[in-house]
């Protein structure tokens, strides 16, 4: 017993651990995108399939001896693929990233590929085998502690290991671990076949009376039931993710709580029938639903997340009870794993895949919860018929919510464009003068005036009085080399003058279409304007130096800078490209994390100064005068001290305090929980 459970333990213990590890190494090289995550997601469900089919096919297929040898010989075979870490060739260039679903699910592959499909075969098969050998003890409770080993792996992540171990110490260690996994489990397939006795065993034992041997084969509905609880809770996962992600940040701690959740409730349904109450947990639902429904465009931190969180949570008890009930004898589980694998990958299909392919905005969270709400009236209706009724209810009240929400994303709407970076829309604002705003997602990405008098005035973030503002301002007359990662609706590009360059560098060509013909920055500039397709550092790195007076890093995902952009290797690139008396100005605007500390510390390490510029203006946005300005938090980086000494930015800057303790960020080590604000 303790064999199988140790080899079941360490296999989903390591099946979770490389999740974050990998997704971190590559989510610098497609810009920070939340959408890698998903695409990752897709890949770990895929895999999981696959290694349950295999399970369920050698189990029926193949004697005992051969099945070991198999297993066995694939061990081997991936172990050659050892250590986990990927080529920089899969790095994207140019404008590859046009494609970059297809490139992470190729890097993916090549990398983690084998051993991700052995860990996942490993749960299911060591069911087969320990049912197989002892008979005596059905073995979905070790269904609960594979779950639980992976929980243990999701939590100690941003607690124990990203915080003090760097990605390639990460790596190496969890190559080391899965070598000690592939000799455990090697001794416990060779243990269960000669356990098993004669080579012809499957033979024998298709004859032999055991204690399942009446039972019927499932039922293709029973199948069908299977695969429809398990990818909903798929897409449950998935699409809160997606929404906490897209509107806050792609950064693994978010992605993991999630799944945490998601894992808990199988470990809970499947430990035991006692803890899932099918009627307090189908009224729980009924609750939630309509409340996450409400809620769904919501983006207070403090208010939404641990509605979605609870929600979520609910909704898969919901739905992993079910399957619990539903589970057939043990003598089908490679059967019934196997139709939840296909219902989990089915799940993460349907929202990382075919929802930004047929849906123009982020809708799917909308769209699961319609869905969920159904399932939860079809299990309603064997219950009693109040019940069905007041699942009725639910699925109107939740329907209506999610409607009304997605009317209001669309409302007004001018432009709505959506690809593997996010959802790009418009929206002309008319009180008290007209005002044209670019959103991606639910997050401000700039806007212009369009009265022709106003149209190279200053806005939203970029006002007269921001960090930006004043930088500009503090620059000599002389005609500016000016770089921008992140282009927005090109709003800094209100500050070009005759002479000057502007040179934006933007990973997502639906923005530059967008900011080109919705906005006239660019097209109508007086400065030369230059377009770089692709991740801004990357295309920085691959440049020579542009001696830039002033680069402002600007780019966003969900809500905040993606981290890659942050570390010493990043501001190593852009002080190549800085002129002597340059300036550098990071956005630190954020609702959840402050980036300040950070800065600091790579000023610091480059003998550069930073000071703060926190910026509300007297009649902004929140009085409804001048709504097209927004209060802003901007940190300049100089070493020069006669830009510091400026008016503009000394009369109002304060200097960053000195914190030695904080570490500094490099392309192997940070760790955002150190930032969230409280």
């Amino acid at each position: 017993m303790l064999l199988y459970a140790g080899t079941i333990f360490l296999s989903a213990f390591l099946l979770f651990l490389v999740q974050p590890i990998i997704a971190k190494q590559i989510l610098p090289w497609f810009g920070g995108a939340a959408s890698v995550w998903a695409t990752c997601l897709v890949f770990f469900q895929s895999v999981l399939l696959l290694g349950y089919a295999y399970a369920d096919w050698t189990s029926r297929r193949m004697s005992p001896r051969t099945q070991a040898k198999l297993h066995i010989a694939l061990l081997v075979a991936s172990l050659a693929l050892l250590p986990i870490v990927p080529g920089a060739s899969w790095k994207p260039g140019g404008e590859d990233g046009a494609a970059p679903m297809l490139a992470i699910l190729g890097l993916l592959g090549v990398t983690i590929g084998l051993q991700y499909f052995m860990l996942s075969a490993t749960s299911p098969l060591l069911q087969s085998w320990y049912w197989r050998h002892f008979k005596t003890a059905a073995p979905y409770r070790l269904f609960a502690l594979s779950n639980f080993a992976s929980l243990l792996a999701l939590l100690s992540y941003p607690v124990a290991i990203e915080p003090f171990l760097r990605l390639a110490v990460q790596s190496y260690s969890w190559s080391v671990l899965y070598v000690g996994f592939a000799v455990l489990c090697a001794l416990t397939a060779w243990t269960s076949a000669k356990a098993a006795g004669a080579a012809d065993v499957r033979l024998a034992t298709a004859t032999a009376p055991t204690e399942d041997a009446g039972v019927k084969a499932p039922a293709w509905s029973e199948r069908l039931a299977w695969v429809a609880f398990s990818a909903m809770g798929s897409c449950l996962l998935l699409a809160v993710t997606n929404h906490l992600t897209q509107n806050i940040a792609s950064i693994p701690f978010l992605w993991l709580v999630p799944l945490s959740l998601y894992l808990i409730t199988f470990i809970i349904c499947f430990d035991h029938p006692r803890w899932y109450v099918r009627p307090l947990f189908i009224g729980l639902v009924a609750v939630a639903l309509p409340l996450m429904a409400h809620f769904s465009e919501s983006l207070d931190l403090y208010t939404a997340a641990p509605l979605y969180a609870a929600g979520m949570f609910l909704c898969c008890m919901f739905c992993h009870g079910e399957l619990y009930r539903l589970r057939p004898a043990p003598r089908y589980l490679t059967t019934f794993y196997l139709m939840i694998s296909v219902g989990g990958a089915l799940g993460a299909l349907l929202i990382a895949i075919v929802a930004p392919l047929v849906l123009k905005g982020y809708f799917e969270l909308g769209y699961t919860l319609i869905a969920c709400a159904l399932l939860v009236a079809w299990s309603a209706l064997a219950i009693q018929k109040w019940a069905a009724v007041v699942a009725f209810a639910v699925v109107c009240t939740t329907s209506w919510f999610v409607m009304d929400n997605i009317n209001d994303y669309s409302r007004d709407i001018r432009v709505m464009v959506r690809n593997f970076y996010g959802v790009v829309r418009t929206r002309d604002y008319t009180d008290p003068v007209l005002f044209r705003v670019m959103y991606h997602g639910a997050i401000n990405h700039g806007g212009q005036l369009l009265a022709p008098s106003d149209q190279r005035k200053p806005s939203t973030y970029f006002g007269p009085t921001s960090g930006y503002g004043r930088a500009f301002a503090s620059l000599p007359e002389t005609p500016r080399r000016i770089g921008v990662i992140g282009l927005g609706a090109g709003a800094i590009a209100a500050y070009a003058r005759k002479g000057d360059l502007f040179r934006f560098y933007e990973i997502d060509p639906q923005v530059a279409a967008v900011a080109m013909t919705e906005f006239s920055y660019l097209k109508g500039s007086p400065a030369q304007i230059d377009v770089v397709l692709g991740d801004g550092r990357l295309s920085l790195e691959r440049e020579a130096p542009q001696r830039y007076d002033l680069l402002a890093i600007d780019a966003f995902a969900g809500d905040s800078i993606p981290m890659h952009l942050l570390t010493r290797e990043a501001m190593a690139t852009y002080v190549k490209h800085l002129a002597p008396d340059g300036v550098i100005v990071f956005q630190a605007t954020n609702r959840f994390v402050g980036i300040a500390p950070v800065v600091e510390r790579l000023a610091a390490a480059f003998g550069m100064t930073a000071v703060m510029v926190t910026d509300e203006p007297e009649n902004g946005y929140k009085t409804g005068a001048d709504y097209w300005l927004s209060s802003t938090d901007q940190i300049i980086v100089t070493r020069s001290r006669r830009i510091l000494e400026a008016q503009p930015i000394h009369s109002v800057a304060d200097v960053l305090p000195i914190n030695p303790k904080f570490p500094l960020w490099t392309d192997d080590f940070y760790n955002l929980l150190g930032i969230l604000k409280p």
